[in-house]
């Protein structure tokens, strides 16, 4: 993800920290942090992250399996089938694209799966010539989700045309070779990973309790701050609306060809952030350890309300503000971008309340470069 210099947003930024600066008398910092951090981690990894992956897995594996029955006999039909397991699988990623930890991060996952604008020109031709690695960092924006985007929909302006690449191009053997490959790494890569929660990283996840940098806590904070300010706030919204450019840069949208898919995309990440910062289990009721009963916990007061009411309304407020939103991204920018710039500065806003307030009520620093000015 390009981490793109911004003065405007900078300059916001520092006039909003400037606000919030008054209001650090009020933060709870007299509590002392005997918090249940372990509980915390257990509820993370039993009740959300690996449940997540375990949905996640059995997508993928219906992905590949998809390709293969496509790859096989690739008529409409196999297609049709073929793009409805991405389109199914690509939401379900939403779920465990923020858990860039342990195997996840080893593996560049998120990466692999969900680099975009992916690279048209890369995917023919290593297609072409039969010659590619998709290990290879230099292959991170030709394979995943969006590489299968094209695949599926681009290549013709109409089903037929796009089968006829499967079938009587003179590269349909490689074609599908490299749809093939796809799939089945996107489905390995996903199995590893949930292996390893599974085994041995989960008991050293929970185990790992320490208020350090190099505690899970710490982690697993930093990699959600980050998948939410630099993948879903600027990634999904703040990049193709222009924020970090003098322009607007519609081809940067997620699932750029499917057209149609952008705007549902954001809201199930949204709900997956939310869900994660309430504690909430994975497709079943109840709530446990979490973020914000960390933040009651200690008691943190921002401008006289609790944070964790506060972050929770922000969700709430970019997601009606999203909701507004064209399903197609490419067409909002086109049609009504300012509306777009809402959604971000709407999902700027809680960047702000969890980057800056909760991880200093929280005592954890940030662990990664912040080259775009917020």
């Amino acid at each position: 993800m390009k981490k793109i210099h911004s003065v405007l947003t900078l300059v916001a930024l520092v006039g909003f920290m400037s606000c919030t600066s008054d209001s650090s008398d009020d933060t709870g910092q007299g509590q002392t942090d005997q918090f249940d951090r372990e509980a915390m981690l257990v509820n993370w990894a039993d009740n959300i992250i690996i449940p997540s992956y375990e949905a996640f897995d059995a997508e993928a594996k219906a992905l590949k399996a998809a390709a293969d029955a496509f790859v096989a006999t690739p008529d409409a039909n196999t297609l049709n089938d073929l793009r409805t397991a991405w389109e199914s699988a690509y939401f379900s990623f939403q779920n465990v694209e923020m858990f860039d930890i342990g195997k996840a991060e080893e593996v560049r996952f998120s990466y692999r799966l969900n680099t975009y604008p992916t690279n048209a020109a890369e995917i023919t031709s290593s297609i072409e010539s039969g010659n590619y690695d998709l290990a290879l960092p230099s292959m991170v924006d030709a394979q995943g989700f969006p590489a299968l985007d094209y695949l599926l929909f681009e290549l013709g302006d109409s089903d037929s045309e796009v089968l006829d690449f499967y079938t009587t191009d003179a590269n349909a053997e490689n074609y599908k070779t490299y749809l093939s490959d796809l799939t089945a790494s996107m489905a390995d890569l996903t199995t590893t990973i949930l292996a390893d929660w599974k085994n041995s990283f989960r008991g050293s996840f929970v185990s790992n309790t320490s208020s350090s940098a190099s505690g899970s806590v710490d982690k697993l904070a930093n990699d959600y701050i980050f998948y939410y300010e630099k993948l879903l706030r600027a990634g999904k919204v703040g990049i193709p609306a222009g924020i970090f450019s003098n322009e607007v840069l519609p081809e940067k949208v997620e699932a750029y060809y499917k057209e149609d898919l952008s705007k549902d995309l954001l809201l199930e990440a949204l709900t997956a952030t939310q869900n994660f910062f309430n504690g909430k289990a994975f497709n079943k009721s109840g709530s446990g350890a979490s973020f914000k009963a960390y933040l009651d916990y200690l008691n943190t007061i921002k401008n006289g309300s609790d944070l964790s009411g506060l972050i929770n309304g922000q969700f709430d407020a970019a997601r009606e503000q999203a909701n507004a939103l064209n399903d197609s991204f490419v067409v909002q920018i086109e049609t009504n971008n300012d509306a777009l710039l809402e959604t971000y500065n709407e999902l700027q806003r809680n960047t702000i309340l969890m980057k800056i307030d909760m991880l200093q009520a929280l005592d954890i620093n940030v662990d990664y470069v912040d080259a775009d000015g917020d």
